[in-house]
């Protein structure tokens, strides 16, 4: 799609002055010009037929499976060294897709909401040195889900040609330790966590727009009745009062409210599918319905211990033995077994 923009000029002997400025009205004309500009933002499916769209992503996709099965990306190579777990080493995360939420229940007949998090199309993206990352601790950059080569820039598309994958519509950065190195290339899975742990979940929060204070920050608001007219949601006064004569920075105002960045501590997980590579955690997780999340291993230091030999630095599906389908925690009910035996 093409749009054409038009923008007059007025000419006064050597100098062009714009038809906004005032000495431009009070000037006399002796040339008036006209400056056309074109700003084009064209879709690469904006003149293709719905028949070639849906071929175009189809090829895609079997194009982006076909260079991940046949591993054409450094894992061709020798693999890089692999270390043992120690106490205190720091995993890399994932990138899933949050799909809903479901209700889960335990032995003991305890209710519990969880969500779920398929892990889709996850990479080792880039290895970051810790010269080149920030000084004290190195990073890996992992990418999540296949994208359409088109939307991404040509920057972000090197960095996925040099690791063999295919473009990926979000990539985050994860500080390790340096016993916990993946090679670019490596893919990553869900069993990469197992049922029983805790982890941290990062993702951007639904944008309200701009809201009240009882909605933002939870005020009880005025009364209803008995002389308050128009007040009733309202924050009431600021106290500025007349010794410090302003208002204090942060504030709990009126303003704009969700569309940042928040984590979600502590999150148990409860199952673990490996064949869709599902995962189920406890709770509420920040973002809506199909948003990419940041999930790694948990900071809170009173869950560290669950963290006893995890997968490190990642589960291979090629080396590991195969897990089952489902894993569940010691405490799940599992409705695929019978809750009652007769004797």
């Amino acid at each position: 799609m093409a749009a054409w923009s038009c923008r007059f000029l007025l000419q006064r002997g050597t100098r062009v002055i714009s038809l906004r400025t005032r000495a431009a009205a009070e000037s006399p004309v002796l040339a008036l010009g006209c400056v056309r500009t074109v700003k084009t933002t064209t879709w690469f499916d904006e003149h293709l037929t719905e028949d070639n769209q849906e071929y175009m992503r189809k090829s895609l996709g079997a194009e982006f499976n076909r260079q991940t099965a046949d591993k054409l990306n450094p894992l061709k190579d020798e693999p890089w060294a692999r270390h043992e777990w120690t106490e205190g080493s720091r995993r890399v995360g994932l990138v899933a897709v949050k799909l809903g939420m479901a209700p889960v229940w335990t032995k003991t007949g305890e209710r519990h909401v969880v969500t779920m998090l398929q892990v889709q199309d996850c990479h080792v993206i880039k290895y970051l040195s810790k010269e080149d990352y920030d000084g004290h601790t190195a990073a890996l950059v992992v990418g999540g889900k296949n994208v359409s080569p088109f939307y991404r820039s040509e920057e972000e598309m090197e960095m996925f040609r040099n690791a063999g994958v295919p473009p990926k519509q979000k990539t985050t950065t994860f500080r390790i330790s340096d016993n916990a190195l993946i090679k670019p290339g490596t893919p990553l899975y869900a069993a990469h966590f197992r049922p029983g742990q805790y982890v941290d979940i990062t993702a951007k929060t639904i944008g309200k727009g701009f809201q009240g204070v009882m909605k933002r920050w939870g005020f009880k608001g005025q009364p209803a009745s008995h002389g308050h007219t128009k007040t009733h949601r309202r924050p009431g006064a600021s106290g500025p009062g007349g010794d410090p004569a302003k208002v204090f920075k942060g504030k709990k105002m009126p303003g704009k409210m969700g569309n940042v960045y928040d984590t979600a501590y502590g999150l148990k997980i409860w199952r673990v599918n490996t064949k869709y590579n599902v995962l189920y955690v406890n709770g509420s997780v920040p973002g809506h319905r199909s948003c990419l999340v940041k999930v790694r291993d948990t900071v809170l230091p009173n869950r560290s211990s669950t963290l006893l030999s995890p997968p490190f630095p990642t589960y291979f599906t090629e080396e590991e033995t195969e897990l089952d389908e489902d894993l569940y925690d010691s405490d799940m009910f599992i409705h695929t077994e019978p809750s009652l035996t007769l004797d």
